[in-house]
């Protein structure tokens, strides 16, 4: 899935863009000779000031790329309306895509290589190997990989207190969460935990929590196919996990349908004593939900069984049906918007400078998609406008690197989260759910998919 994970905030508002943006062609002009680009902005919702933000940046790459002009589109990748929206070509000329998305993408012919200009731009080596795994095909590189996350368990640190709960030592195992969540429901009347269900965040959050405890729902044969293995006892344990509680601590509170935009919205409105999601997060809960940054806290996923971290991330990449001068500014815009802020200090600096300037998250935790060194020194460079409770995220700084990282399974992924959606909603919903059962058929439809 996306870093920041964003899914499914409003299908309307992905419908209404689908039609605005059909009667655009790729590659135009406008009256002063420039060439325009679409950009992806923001999902629906964004605030006034990430806005401001951006368009104080589209004003410093105009003035430094005098031929180009940028025209910002609000942009939401969603798994349902994604596969739509690029056949019907209403994309953005520049767009993100989670790197589960990136294989079939690159299987219909649906990305632009971009291997010669990232050979030209000089920092092809810099990418951590297995970011950048996921965007190649062959010795071919299709996008750009912009950012990356580690699971992470957020919580409301005024919900800690009022449950009698110390905020600065936040659960450590599975059994500790389950403790912490009874102790707030029962002292506060909120949700001590919540948990993802709809629009494919269900199988990705029943994937991270199988990895968490040492499994995995897929197992890669080396010779371009898969094995399913979702019925397996780290991915049943997870499911025990919910439906305790759910059945007997009624500690999940009472929605049992929501996915990444609603669950940001409902932990920011306070209604959420912690859930799982990317480490990334808090700038969209800043950003789109209003959060109050003194309720936040961020540790690590517990693991347990030998098992690591889930993560993942998204890729800039560029539309396929675009023209080679278009090609071009897309490349251009890319390496100046997202990747010379990791590389290059005046960049870096003039980023979080233009952001802290406009109220935006600077300094929020993320894996580094080029080498640890490289993203360790570029703190350094930001230091000066980091504005997020960094002091209220040490649990997850110090303890993350202690982790394995695993990423996604890479084939029929975004299908096989859907499938799972169903497993975890039948949990959650029906008291007596077989747990066994509903893994045993899941196993055969998700193969089903990859023998595909």
């Amino acid at each position: 899935m996306k870093s920041s994970r964003t899914v499914a905030i409003a299908g309307l508002a992905a419908i209404a863009m689908v039609g605005s943006l059909a009667a655009c062609s790729a590659g135009a002009s406008s009256e002063s000779g420039k060439t325009e680009l679409r950009v992806a902005t923001f999902p629906p919702g964004a605030d006034e000031a990430a806005y401001t933000a951006f368009a104080e940046q589209e004003k410093q790459f105009e003035a430094e790329h005098e031929d180009i002009d940028i025209i910002g589109v609000e942009y939401e990748w969603e798994g349902p309306t994604f596969a739509v929206q690029l056949a019907g070509g209403s994309l953005p000329d520049v767009f993100t895509v989670p790197f589960t998305d990136a294989k079939t993408l690159l299987e219909n012919g649906q990305l632009m290589d971009v291997t010669d200009e990232i050979d030209e731009l000089g920092y092809t080596d810099k990418f951590n190997p297995i970011i950048l795994d996921a965007v190649k095909d062959g010795d071919r590189i299709y996008g750009f990989p912009r950012q990356a996350y580690a699971m992470g368990l957020h919580y409301n640190r005024t919900l800690f207190e009022a449950a009698g709960l110390d905020p600065d030592s936040p659960p450590t195992t599975w059994d500790e969460v389950r403790e912490a969540a009874k102790a707030i429901s029962e002292q506060t009347g909120k949700a001590g935990f919540m948990e993802m269900t709809q629009n494919n965040t269900g199988g990705w959050q029943l994937t991270a929590a199988t990895v968490a405890r040492g499994g995995s729902i897929q197992e890669d044969n080396g010779d371009g196919t898969y094995t399913s293995t979702i019925a397996n006892d780290a991915t049943a344990s997870a499911l025990e996990f919910l439906q305790a509680l759910r059945w007997e601590d009624d500690s999940l509170g009472s929605n049992m349908l929501l996915d990444w935009g609603t669950i940001n919205q409902e932990f920011a409105a306070g209604n959420i004593g912690m859930y799982s999601s990317g480490s990334d997060v808090y700038t969209a809960l800043v950003r789109d939900f209003s959060l109050n940054p003194d309720d936040y806290g961020l540790t690590v996923v517990p693991v347990e069984n030998g098992g690591g971290t889930l993560g993942g991330g998204d890729i800039a990449v560029v539309s396929p049906t675009v023209d080679d001068t278009t090609k071009a500014a897309a490349v251009t815009w890319i390496d100046w918007y997202y990747m010379q802020k990791l590389l290059d200090e005046d960049a870096a600096v003039l980023d979080a400078k233009t952001l802290a300037e406009s109220d935006q998250a600077v300094g929020t935790p993320v894996l580094p998609v080029l080498d640890r060194e490289t993203y360790e020194e570029s703190l350094t460079w930001i230091e000066p406008y980091i504005n997020v409770p960094r002091e209220q995220m040490t649990p997850f700084i110090d303890g993350v690197w202690e982790q394995t990282p695993v990423g996604e399974p890479k084939s029929k992924t975004q299908e096989i989260y859907a499938l799972l959606d169903t497993v975890v909603q039948a949990v959650l919903t029906d008291r007596n759910a077989d747990i066994d059962t509903l893994l045993a058929q899941a196993d055969l439809d998700a193969q089903a998919l990859l023998d595909q």
